[in-house]
């Protein structure tokens, strides 16, 4: 496992906004940004424009930002961050998920995704939300 949590900050539709906020605040450098219409993913034509996927980095600083998926319960206190755990092999990946799964829940099961990496959304035993990534290509 990469020895980094990268918070991940989840925003009611104006995470393009937070994103250019947190920029000028760390004078940092926007990596990316992918939409939901950009993306190979069924998507409703309102959420076409909105950000899927963002990162901002400055030096040690990462951040990665995203607007809720309609229909999904939008944003609210509690459920807008979750923390990131990149990883280096499908075996490692699937040890952190069965850690973190068990007394807890997965929000997305384990699987391979259209971005190239394996992926799961974890809930564990005491309310914290975990983002898994193995990003294979």
């Amino acid at each position: 496992m990469k020895e980094q949590i990268t918070p991940y900050l989840y925003f009611d539709g104006n995470a393009r906004e937070a994103l250019a906020f947190y920029k000028d605040l760390f004078d940092g450098e926007i990596i990316g940004i992918q939409t939901f219409g950009e993306a190979d993913y069924p998507t409703p034509p309102e959420a076409n424009d909105l950000v899927m996927h963002a990162q901002l980095k400055k030096g040690g600083i990462s951040l990665m930002f995203s607007d809720s998926f309609p229909g999904q319960g939008g944003v609210e206190v509690g459920n807008n961050i979750s923390l990131t755990l990149e990883f280096d092999s499908d075996d490692e990946i699937q040890k952190y998920f069965d850690a973190l799964v068990k007394n807890g829940s997965a929000q997305m099961e384990l699987q391979d995704t259209f971005w190239g990496a394996k992926y799961a959304r974890v809930k564990d035993a005491f309310g914290i939300t975990w983002d898994l990534n193995y990003q294979k290509s």
